[in-house]
């Protein structure tokens, strides 16, 4: 297949870009990251990209008054670190045990620069709908978004198990955690979700979760 066929093909996938041009970008062993642990700072200079081998990340800002802004997760598959210039403008952290390959951009062949482009793209339709996210009326429609954008990025799960706790999950939807646990709360007695645990949401009725993000 050429590279042209990769960024077609690719770029009309879900959101986790094929494993096989993944596997071709990351050549060293990951790099493990404890709970909490900084991938790397704001203003630091880039030149790598990074692959989430497992567990997940969290993409975020320090606003003037202290508040934290998430804006982006990625979850294991995906690729993040993009940047328009050579400074990272953003903090990425790891939510839980991770495993990150680190990919120096100076290492990439000619045959594989181009297919960066789909995982590019993608990073930015994702940010594009984290906007329309943000710009719902409601709670309960900014959750239910979240979760399905949860479960279509692990393949449609209907059981999921969440790595970041409800304060992320405010933060990334710009709601406090009251909120946050009052939505689940109120979803779950809806029985639109099951809670099996802390972190685990099992989706019961997508199609009522889908009625209420659209």
């Amino acid at each position: 297949m050429t590279v042209h066929e990769e960024i077609l093909t690719a770029f009309h996938r879900s959101t986790v870009f094929d494993p096989k041009i993944v596997h071709r970008l990351a050549g060293d062993a990951p790099t493990y990251f404890a709970a909490g642990a900084e991938i790397y700072a704001q203003g630091e200079k880039c030149g790598s990209l990074y692959i989430v081998e497992f567990g997940a990340v969290r993409v975020y800002r320090l606003l003037a008054d202290g508040r934290r802004q998430i804006s982006a997760f990625h979850l294991a598959g995906e690729m993040f670190g993009f940047e328009t210039d050579a400074t990272h403008h953003f903090f990425a952290e790891a939510l839980c045990a991770t495993g990150i390959r680190i990919q120096r951009t100076t290492l990439f062949h000619s045959d594989l620069a181009g297919a960066l482009l789909p995982m590019a793209l993608q990073s930015l339709v994702r940010a594009q709908e984290h906007l329309l996210v943000l710009g719902r009326q409601n709670a309960t429609e900014r959750v239910a978004a979240f979760l399905l954008d949860m479960s279509e990025r692990q393949g449609g799960l209907r059981m999921l198990e969440l790595q970041m706790a409800r304060a992320d999950i405010g933060d990334y939807l710009g709601l406090s955690i009251e909120t946050v646990s009052r939505v689940f709360s109120r979803l779950r007695q809806r029985g639109v979700i099951r809670l099996p645990n802390l972190r685990g949401v099992e989706i019961v009725k997508r199609q009522a979760l889908q009625d209420l993000a659209a």
